[in-house]
């Protein structure tokens, strides 16, 4: 059933409005640390991702694979498509005795407007232990389809929980 999209929230000083987020969306490089942790381990301490900005999603972090432990990413079978990126394929995370399936997605031969994406991964953060943008651990985007980092300085509403589809 398509539902109207909720009033937009009006953003304070220092923070952005998913809603002022372009479709299509834009690829932008980030200088804010990211880190992502998972079972005791701390996958990724980077400061060189780069972050996906759509209309109605919280931004999505990517990071360069230079900058993750790999040893601890299992290639699935799994797939999907994005209208804009193309073909992304998973990875399951695995550390000691704690497993996240299909936790982290990537492109490997991402449409030309998101080359710059090739090999970099993303993680979902509501599968993690925790994620963290600068030092603010991240809320995970509610529905767990589009993978998005809720941070203070991000304000919705958000797409992704029930009843949201159809925004």
């Amino acid at each position: 059933m398509f539902r109207k999209p909720p009033q937009r929230i009006e953003p304070g000083a220092g923070q952005e409005s998913v809603w002022d987020y372009p479709r299509p969306p834009r690829l932008e490089d980030s200088s804010k640390r990211i880190r992502v942790v998972f079972n005791g381990e701390t996958l990724t301490d980077t400061q060189q991702a780069k972050r996906v900005l759509e209309t109605s999603h919280p931004p999505v972090y990517y990071i360069p694979p230079e900058d993750i432990k790999t040893e601890y990413l299992v290639k699935t079978a799994r797939a999907s498509f994005c209208e804009w990126k193309g073909s992304a394929g998973y990875y399951t995370v695995k550390v000691g005795d704690k497993t996240a399936e299909n936790a982290a997605w990537f492109y490997a031969n991402p449409t030309p407007a998101f080359a710059s994406l090739r090999g970099y991964v993303a993680f979902y953060p509501s599968r993690m232990e925790a994620c963290y943008v600068d030092d603010e651990r991240v809320q995970a985007q509610a529905g767990d389809f589009y993978g998005g980092w809720i941070t203070k300085d991000i304000v919705g509403p958000f797409k992704g929980e029930p009843g949201t589809w159809g925004w």
